[in-house]
């Protein structure tokens, strides 16, 4: 009989028990990626038993779904906090120095975690597709309303388009990410900001 993929209601110690394994297969995914990491990885890092994840998770793909979902909220709570204010160029610049300390770190290993899961999952799982296309999107109008602020307070030119800004600055990071987990450089991340910085900085109002 196939499982279905809905999660069944939940008791207090049912509810700690499915973050528990969500957590741990989060952790563990982000460092070894998704294919690598199996259930009974996953079942060895929770501390739970196979029915007990059979209980909360159809299959493995169910359980990247949540893993994706809760990555996604993750990011995006660092992200708000640094951008639901924006306003300026100077506070542009404040949040690319956190991404390249943030990543520095650990020297650049294992990227960005959404852009990471972005890659194993965009072309196999089209809901967990969407979940990360979905933060992303959040993340770019972050931005693009930082941008739309900054626009509003004379320190943006008006006809600058915001949200293609947005995209770009979004783009570079990632590839940014990308080429520091390559090389355990941050230099790329760095240099990859920076030209989308200065790219934005040539729209402000001098």
């Amino acid at each position: 009989m196939k499982r279905t993929s809905q999660t069944p209601r939940l008791t207090a110690r049912g509810a700690a028990t499915r973050t528990r394994i969500v957590e741990a297969a989060a952790n563990l995914m982000y460092i070894r990626g998704v294919n690598a990491t199996t259930l009974d990885d996953v079942r060895a890092a929770s501390g739970t038993s196979k029915s007990q994840l059979y209980h909360h998770f159809a299959d493995k793909d169910a359980l990247v779904r949540a893993v994706v979902g809760l990555w996604a909220r993750r990011v995006l709570d660092r992200e708000e906090q640094h951008l639901e204010r924006l306003n300026s160029f100077s506070g542009l610049q404040r949040w690319r120095s956190v991404l390249v300390q943030l990543n520095s770190v650990q020297n650049g290993r294992y990227g960005c975690a959404l852009g990471s899961m972005a890659n194993e999952v965009a072309d196999h799982d089209e809901e967990a597709r969407a979940i990360v296309a979905a933060g992303f999107a959040r993340w770019q109008q972050l931005i693009a309303n930082g941008l739309r602020r900054m626009q509003e307070n004379g320190k943006l030119k008006p006809d600058a388009d915001a949200d293609h800004l947005a995209i770009g600055l979004i783009a570079a990071l990632q590839g940014g990410y990308l080429l520091t987990q390559t090389t355990r450089d941050m230099k790329p991340m760095e240099v990859a900001l920076d030209m989308a910085l200065s790219h934005i900085k040539a729209h402000l109002v001098e």
